[in-house]
């Protein structure tokens, strides 16, 4: 998270520094004035207009077909929707200057390919994000022609568009090529950035999916994949890769693929995100169908590039935007804390892939700034929910703990529960065999227990065990392990201890219970232990030096009570039993 941080931080510092590093008055010099591209048009005043045919080029050019040329609206974006390349002719109205270093301007062309016939010139200059006329000396944000003779007050070009069926449309400006060069950079720095980010936080998604096997993070890491798929497909960065633009980059049905494959990623992330299946068992019923229809889509842009099929992609990403929006709300009114960060993060991408579903559609046209928009949501929506994420984690994290608490402590007396005390022990009896070092165990239990919980309560005889658990514990080193074993009796685990010492330490044991009574409620119980003291001998088990210390601890029960009782090593491995009584 920090790294998609820094690099968010980083390539807002780039485009600060890009935005501010060339002066406005630099331009002046040139004979093109130059202004951003959105006013472009303004600066550079043309007129544009469309033949819906393809006639053989010379005809065209000779003027053939110039009254049938009908004005595009609006006048500086060219939207080809034809599956078939058509001609369209743009006019200047005043003069082009050549010492400016004109070049006309195309912008977001995704797969359109444009043949430009310049003025006096017999053969075009193709240009193609990808394939044949692909020019690696710009930006993939659109299709530069150098107009390097500049253009005379009522000159046309000439160009023939193949849109691929894609119906994206292009702004089109003339503008000096150091506002071209200008822009470039700007466009590869914010789609680095957000490319960058997108995968940066997939790779935490991984990480957190590898670490704690959770699905979201799972699906989290194919959505923000294939949004990077999308962005890279949509706005040419494929074309860094050779090979794989040649295969990839110049079919339509590679971004259905990715765009497909995000909503599906997206359903399967949101439903379990939100905890749909459980919470709102209706929203993942439509969630699925929606995923249900995406597969289906997805099989056929398998078999087919028709262009339904983009337009029922289109309709099907708005259902799900809807939906998700829709479980999102509902969500945080059920009290889901998290669900407010899905809704942060998320409504304005759902807001801009509307606007840019409906711009696909042929609605409307949005305003240029949505080229960066679009892609710099899904990174935030992919930060914003991966923190939302991260919080879960930790709040998992602190369950866990808890958890584990719970499970290797007792909660009356605050030692170690019996699972634990017993793991405990076995990595004991491994370290004195592996270091042949002494180790001892001192097993001990109240007398007379069940006496206390009959004649008082079991509620007095809880607050006994904890007294004496509070007791003995204060007595022994701070590397020693006290577990309760089960009932009234205890085991505590003494490392480095021979048999003599171990004595000293159960004797001490002894004399903090019974050395004043016990004070519960008033009421005064004089209390006392018996203990079984047992020294770890070669080559045996934890279970076996357990054994013999609860073997002891039975004699001393049968010896009178109150007293610290020892087992030493005997041939007979399961009746290992040879008590020794501590000299008091």
């Amino acid at each position: 998270m920090g790294i998609a941080l820094r690099h968010w931080l980083q390539g807002v510092a780039v485009l600060i520094a890009i935005a501010t590093g060339v002066p406005a008055q630099a331009h002046q010099q040139d004979g093109l004035r130059a202004t951003p591209s959105a006013a472009s048009s303004e600066a550079i005043s043309f007129r544009l207009s469309r033949l819906d045919d393809d006639p053989v080029p010379a005809r065209v050019l000779e003027g053939e077909f110039d009254d049938r040329f009908r004005p595009a609206v609006p006048a500086t974006v060219l939207r080809e929707q034809a599956p078939e390349p058509r001609w369209w002719r743009l006019t200047v109205d005043n003069a082009v200057a050549a010492a400016g270093d004109p070049h006309l301007v195309l912008s977001s062309p995704y797969l359109t390919v444009v043949e430009t016939w310049r003025p006096g010139e017999p053969l075009p200059v193709r240009r193609a994000l990808m394939g044949r006329g692909m020019d690696d000396l710009h930006a993939p944000r659109a299709l530069v022609v150098p107009l390097p003779a500049g253009i005379a007050p009522g000159q046309s070009l000439y160009l023939r568009v193949d849109g691929r069926g894609a119906s994206v449309p292009m702004r089109i400006a003339i503008e000096p090529l150091r506002a071209v060069h200008r822009a470039d950079l700007l466009h590869v720095a914010w789609r680095a950035g957000v490319l960058v980010s997108l995968l940066v936080l997939a790779v935490l998604a991984l990480g957190f999916w590898i670490g704690v096997r959770e699905p979201t993070y799972a699906y989290l890491m194919a959505m923000l994949l294939a949004q990077a798929g999308y962005l890279v497909s949509m706005g040419g960065e494929l074309r860094a890769w050779p090979a794989v633009a040649e295969v990839l980059g110049t079919d339509p049905r590679t971004v259905r693929l990715f765009a497909l494959l995000a909503v599906i990623a997206a359903n399967f992330f949101v439903g379990s995100y939100l905890e749909l299946r459980s919470r709102q068992p209706r929203m993942q019923r439509v969630l699925d169908i929606c995923s249900i229809a995406a597969a289906v889509l997805l099989t056929f842009t398998f078999a087919t590039g028709a262009r339904w099929i983009a337009v029922a992609g289109n309709a099907l990403v708005l259902a799900v935007a809807g939906t998700v929006i829709l479980a999102t709300v509902n969500a945080i009114r059920q009290g889901f804390a998290t669900a407010r960060l899905l809704l942060l993060s998320w409504l304005p991408l759902v807001v801009l892939v509307a606007l840019r579903v409906g711009e696909l559609l042929g609605g409307w046209v949005n305003p240029p700034w949505m080229v960066h928009a679009l892609p710099a949501a899904m990174a935030f929506s992919g930060l914003v929910v991966t923190i939302g994420l991260a919080g879960q984690l930790q709040q998992l994290r602190r369950d866990r703990d808890r958890a584990s608490r719970m499970a290797s402590y007792d909660a009356l007396t605050g030692a170690s529960s019996r699972p634990a005390i017993e793991e405990q022990l076995r990595n004991a009896v491994r370290d004195a065999h592996r270091l042949d070092r002494p180790l001892s165990v001192v097993f001990f239990d109240i007398d007379r227990f069940k006496h206390i919980n009959d004649e008082h309560g079991h509620r007095a005889g809880d607050q006994c065990l904890r007294i004496i658990a509070a007791r003995t514990r204060n007595r022994l080193r701070t590397y020693d392990q006290m577990g309760r074993y089960g009932g009234d009796e205890l085991v505590v685990v003494l490392p480095d201890t021979e048999l003599h010492e171990a004595f000293g330490v159960a004797e001490n044991l002894r004399s903090a219970v019974n050395c004043r009574p016990l004070s519960m409620d008033g009421v005064m119980l004089q209390a006392s232990l018996s203990i079984g003291v047992a020294q770890l001998q070669p080559g045996e088990t934890a279970e076996q030096l357990l054994e013999r210390a609860d073997a002891a601890l039975y004699a001393s029960k049968a010896g009178g009570r109150d007293r610290v009782m020892g087992s030493t090593r005997v041939t007979d491995r399961h009746h290992a039993l040879a008590p020794t009584e501590f000299p008091r």
